[in-house]
């Protein structure tokens, strides 16, 4: 039997495709937003919000003014993947960071110092 998939799940794949697009391609004209990268998003099965998460490098940019950034670009953002993705009704778009990668570096720090003190 083939999976059948939500279209939430579907629309939430091309937005992370399209968004990090934007970011790697430059479309998005703030440099705030230039150092991060998204991580994933969560369309609700509704189709009415978009949770997208995003992700900087340690120590390359401040979470908070990535964060700035990319709700300063949010009109562009939403305008370029009407077009892109074709939809009557577009979600509305919320950023959140995601404290993952963030959450690994801490991990492998610990992870090294067990190992130095072994």
């Amino acid at each position: 039997m083939a999976a059948t998939f939500k279209r939430s799940a579907r629309i939430s794949d091309l937005i992370i495709k399209e968004v990090s697009q934007m970011i790697v391609k430059g479309e998005i004209r703030d440099p705030r937003v230039s150092a991060a990268f998204i991580t994933g998003a969560k369309v609700s099965d509704n189709l009415s919000v978009a949770n997208i998460f995003f992700s900087v490098i340690e120590g390359t940019a401040d979470k908070e003014e990535v964060l700035k950034g990319l709700e300063s670009a949010k009109g562009f953002i939403k305008t370029a993947l009407a077009k892109r993705l074709k939809m009557r009704k577009l979600p509305d778009l919320q950023f959140r960071y995601d404290s993952a990668l963030e959450t690994g570096y801490k991990v492998d720090d610990l992870l090294r110092e067990i190992n130095i003190e072994e």
